[in-house]
C-alpha cells in the first residue's frame, strides 16, 4: 500500500529508478546524492564512510552516472587560490542538455537590423564587427535536486575527548587501539593514528563503557571490502556512536551518629544528634537541679 509523503521526500525520475544502462548502486547513490544539500560532501572517502561498500565500487558508480549525464565533475579555483573539484548533480540530465542546446542556439543567432542606404556611385562599406562578448558564466544548479557537492577537505565534526586529564585512562584506551589488529587484522593502526584516536577512547571509558563493549562498537559490522582508511572509519565511530554520559547520583544525605542520653540516672536512651546531649524527651521534660539542691 503506498502512502503520501508529507514533508522529507525526493522527487525521482522513473528515467533514473528505471535506467537500463546503470547499475543498481549507481542509481541508488543518484537517488543519494540527488536527497543532500548543496555542499554536501560525496567524494570517494566520504561515500566509504557512510556506507559499506568500497572505494573500487563507489569509484565505478560515480564514472556510471558521470558517463550518463547525472554527474558533472569539474576543477575549479577558490577565492585563496587553491583548487578543488565541485560536484554537480543534475536530476534530469535530458531536459538540462536540452536547454542548454536552446541557449547556444539563441546566442549563435546574429541581429538583423536595418543598415545603412549605399549612395550611388560608391561601394558599400564593410559592417564594422561588433566587439565579440565572453560568453556567460556557467549557471550554477540552485534546484535541490541538482547538488553542488564541494569534494575537497569537508567539515567533519571533532572527535571526543575526556572531560578530565587522566593518563592511566590514555594508556588504556592506547593499548585497546592498540590490540584491535588481534581482532581484526584490517585495523592495524600506525602509532600516529593510536596518539590521535585514543583521547577518543578515553571519553568512551570516562563515561563508564566496558572495554569490551568499545571493541565490540568498532570492530563489528565492518564491510567485507578491504579497508583503505581504517583510522578514518574508526574516528567515525568514535564520534557517531559516542554513548551519552551516565547520570549523576544525587549525594546522600549525611546522617547524626547514634549519641546516649546523658540523663545516665533516668535515661540512657540512644538517639541520633551531631553532638552528645539529651534525648528529646529529656531535655523538654528536665530541668537541671539548682546549686542549693544539688547541695
Amino acid at each position: 500500500m503506498t502512502e503520501a509523503h508529507p514533508s522529507g521526500f525526493t522527487v525521482v525520475g522513473n528515467h533514473l529508478a528505471q535506467h537500463r544502462g546503470l547499475s543498481c548502486l549507481a542509481i541508488g547513490l543518484a537517488v543519494h546524492i540527488q536527497s543532500l544539500r548543496d555542499g554536501s560532501p560525496v567524494d570517494i572517502r566520504s561515500l566509504t564512510e557512510r556506507f559499506p561498500e568500497g572505494r573500487d565500487r563507489f569509484a565505478a558508480a560515480l564514472r556510471e552516472l558521470e558517463r550518463h549525464g547525472y554527474l558533472e565533475r569539474r576543477r575549479e579555483r577558490l577565492a585563496d587560490g587553491t583548487w578543488t573539484t565541485v560536484t554537480y548533480a543534475y536530476n534530469n540530465p535530458a531536459a538540462t542538455s536540452a536547454r542548454r542546446a536552446r541557449e547556444a542556439a539563441a546566442d549563435a543567432v546574429p541581429e538583423v537590423g536595418p543598415g545603412p542606404v549605399p549612395k550611388p556611385g560608391r561601394a558599400p562599406r564593410p559592417p564594422v564587427p561588433k566587439p565579440s562578448t565572453p560568453p556567460p558564466p556557467p549557471v550554477r544548479a540552485t534546484a535541490p535536486a541538482q547538488v553542488r557537492a564541494v569534494s575537497a577537505s569537508p567539515r567533519r565534526p571533532p572527535l571526543p575527548t575526556p572531560s578530565a586529564h587522566a593518563p592511566a585512562l590514555h594508556r588504556s584506551a592506547a593499548d585497546l587501539l592498540a590490540g584491535l589488529r588481534e581482532r581484526e587484522p584490517r585495523l592495524a593502526l600506525s602509532e600516529r593514528d593510536v596518539r590521535r584516536l585514543a583521547p577518543a577512547v578515553a571519553a568512551w571509558l570516562e563515561r563508564g563503557v566496558r572495554p569490551d563493549a568499545v571493541r565490540h562498537a568498532l570492530t563489528g559490522g565492518l564491510p567485507p571490502e578491504p579497508l583503505h582508511h581504517p583510522a578514518g572509519l574508526l574516528a567515525h565511530r568514535l564520534t557517531a556512536l559516542l554513548p551519552a554520559p551516565l547520570p549523576t547520583t544525587p549525594a546522600r544525605p549525611s546522617v547524626d551518629p547514634l549519641q546516649n542520653c546523658d540523663r545516665c540516672d533516668r535515661c540512657d536512651r540512644a538517639f541520633r544528634a551531631p553532638e552528645p546531649g539529651r534525648c528529646g524527651g529529656c531535655a523538654g521534660s528536665y530541668a537541671a537541679p539548682s546549686p542549693t539542691e544539688d547541695a
